[in-house]
């Protein structure tokens, strides 16, 4: 669906897939294993492109709901792939995924043995305040040491991944069991309260809009 002009959400993703046109499309996370297909007939079916016309992978972080199908998309559209420094090397596979602190801590390991991850060797590492395609890479860790958003200004959108849930079009804070550091992960988020923005897209949940940066700050308390 197209949220705004030139924004769409590839709907039915365990975590969200987005994808932002301009002269080339730019795909901003790429859900779990087995999405692939559906991402590309998005772009085939709903946006009349060939899957060639994605040149850039942006990911918001490392986790498997975001970056599962990041290998074979890349194979199939030559994309590069970019992302925050501070999770490169778990997308590369030199650093093992940590198990999330969850309540069945041995379920998310027996399910990992049924999923298969191809590790992504990037082509880009992003740092904080670099711009590619068009938008604008923040670091916000907490969730992830390289969690990141991607902030569009002539859009007025910022793609938060994991930064915040959407609840209803409410803005919630990150998932803590599923968060490195949730109490830095809360406090990121004000990095990017101040910024002029309309739509907030978030890696889970609903688009919030408008006025998305007003609700922000409503929730950290800033006025």
């Amino acid at each position: 669906m197209e949220i705004i002009p030139g924004v769409h959400q590839v709907e039915g993703m365990h975590g969200n897939v987005f994808l932002v046109e301009r002269d080339a499309l730019v795909l901003i996370d790429t859900g779990m294993p087995g999405s692939a297909g559906k991402i590309l007939s998005y772009v085939r079916e709903i946006l009349g492109k060939e899957p060639t016309t994605i040149t850039t992978i942006l990911l918001t972080h490392y986790h498997l709901d975001h970056t599962g199908s990041v290998a074979k998309l890349a194979a199939r559209t030559k994309a590069k792939v970019a992302i925050h420094e501070g999770d490169a090397p778990y997308l590369a596979g030199e650093k093992p995924m940590p198990v999330p602190k969850v309540k069945r801590p041995l379920l998310m390991r027996i399910l990992r043995t049924f999923i298969r991850v191809t590790p992504a060797r990037p082509d880009i590492i992003l740092h904080d305040g670099e711009t590619i395609a068009g938008l604008t890479c923040i670091h916000t860790p907490g969730h992830t040491p390289g969690s990141a958003c991607f902030y569009d200004p002539a859009k007025k959108v910022i793609f938060v991944g994991d930064s915040t849930v959407t609840i209803g079009g409410a803005i919630r804070g990150p998932v803590e069991e599923y968060s490195a550091d949730p109490a830095q992960a809360r406090a990121s988020l004000g990095k990017i309260a101040d910024l002029d923005f309309d739509t907030l897209l978030s890696g889970h949940g609903d688009p919030v809009k408008p006025g998305a940066a007003a609700k922000l700050r409503e929730f950290l308390g800033k006025k």
